[in-house]
């Protein structure tokens, strides 16, 4: 049942040593093997990520994944801290603050990996019942 499979993202990268250092150097993810056609797979929540190497121009200008956190700042800070550059953004229905935009329910900061693809982290806030 695919409800029950264990997901691995694919993203597309121009260079797989560098991308395979900012997954595991910067992100702290550990590459769990690599491919007959060079793929590299790093463990990730109950799934995996794999980086395929990709002409350039493959990465989307959209959100390609976004972990769930249970403390968002903390994990800006840690990211931060091993040289990952958060976005800020401040248009119509999208404003950070600290690199946060509140979302509804949810907290949300946005960063790219080395490679271009769109990386986010979100945080699911209680909503108080009136």
């Amino acid at each position: 049942m695919l409800t029950e499979s264990t997901i691995t993202t694919m993203l597309p990268v121009t260079d797989s040593e560098r991308a395979g250092h900012f997954y595991a150097d910067s992100l702290g993810l550990k590459q769990t093997g690599k491919g007959e056609d060079g793929t590299l797979y790093f463990a990730a929540g109950a799934g995996s990520i794999g980086l395929r190497a990709m002409p350039a121009g493959a990465q989307s200008e959209n959100t390609a994944l976004s972990f769930e956190v249970s403390d968002l700042e903390g994990e800006i800070k840690t990211l931060e801290n091993r040289g990952v550059r958060f976005q800020d953004f401040e248009m119509e229905g999208l404003k950070t603050v600290a690199h946060i935009a509140e979302l509804g329910n949810e907290r949300a900061a946005w960063f790219t990996d080395s490679e271009g693809n769109v990386l986010c982290l979100h945080q699911l806030v209680s909503v108080q019942s009136g």
